[in-house]
């Protein structure tokens, strides 16, 4: 920022710039003297001061724009230039946790003993994605001056955190894509500080998950993460997006809610769309398969051993 000059001097760098910048303007506004009904009005705050005017409904396209700029200026300043994008369940146990519930099922009645099970079987997807976050964490792979598949995920816990922590005992950072959301879901503490970012709009949140990634790996999980496989699946399908590896973990869990076969046999989508999918059960297929399809297994750095 050019040195702001004193009353009467004279600017000669060619070079500076002529206007002052929006924060030397705040600090011009801090300073001023008169205290006077005017003044102290909300209607001579500067706009982009006035929290207030920001937060009104006409507004919202210019939220939107602030939405979709300030992570995509964070993640550049970043030097991020591709992502490992995991979904997944906000529910699913770590195996710590999953020993803990099994002590208290004698307790539950038969239904919901059920369903405790059911999240106890997939503790074993806590570790899968810890795995292959801390696997992709661990190549450390930069193209052109970036970072190549730094691992993201939805910033909460259970899947989103052993995503973040796998990239984090490697020793690397992690994005992590957080919401305002009702029942508040803090930033899990595995996130690097300065790539935690929180949004309001989901449409703008998954934008920014696909926008960089050049993998992505989805766990079992609820509504959310079958709103971000279909979106994803989607774009692929209808040409808006070129494919990527779209790793599909836990085949009999997806196969049991979305019948993948009968949307085909119904004609309602193409077979090869299903070739989109690979399906894995353990990190280490996953990772292969990302590397087969980027033809990494010659990078010394990259390699797939």
């Amino acid at each position: 920022m050019s040195k702001v000059k004193g009353e009467g001097e004279q600017d000669s760098d060619l070079s500076a710039y002529k206007f002052y910048h929006a924060e030397t303007e705040a600090e011009f506004a801090d300073a001023e003297v008169a205290r006077t009904p005017q003044t102290r009005h909300p209607a001579y705050k500067l706009a982009f001061r006035d929290t207030d005017f920001l937060l009104r409904e006409e507004l919202r396209p210019v939220r939107f724009q602030l939405e979709l700029l300030k992570p995509e200026m964070l993640l550049e300043e970043a030097r991020v230039g591709s992502t490992f994008v995991m979904y997944g369940s906000a529910r699913i146990p770590s195996p710590e946790k999953a020993a803990e519930m099994e002590k208290g099922l004698g307790y539950l009645s038969d239904r919901q003993r059920t369903v405790e099970e059911n999240l106890i079987a997939k503790a074993k997807y806590y570790d899968e994605a810890y795995k292959l976050a801390r696997k992709v964490s661990e190549k450390a792979i930069i193209e052109e001056g970036l970072r190549q598949f730094v691992v993201c995920s939805g910033g909460g816990p259970s899947i989103m955190e052993a995503a973040n922590k796998g990239a984090s005992d490697a020793g690397a950072e992690s994005i992590g894509l957080n919401i305002v959301l009702p029942h508040e879901q803090a930033p899990n503490e595995y996130v690097t500080p300065y790539l935690s970012l929180n949004f309001h709009y989901f449409a703008l949140r998954k934008m920014h998950f696909l926008i960089r990634a050049r993998a992505v790996a989805v766990f079992p999980g609820g509504f959310g993460t079958c709103d971000e496989l279909f979106e994803l699946l989607t774009l692929i399908q209808t040409g808006k997006m070129k494919p990527i590896p779209i790793l599909l973990f836990g085949e009999k869990f997806w196969n049991r809610i979305v019948d993948f076969e009968g949307l085909a046999e119904e004609g309602t989508i193409s077979r090869s769309d299903l070739d989109l999918i690979h399906w894995c059960e353990t990190a280490e297929e996953g990772w292969k398969h990302v590397c087969k399809f980027y033809e990494l297994s010659d990078d010394p750095i990259a390699g797939c051993d």
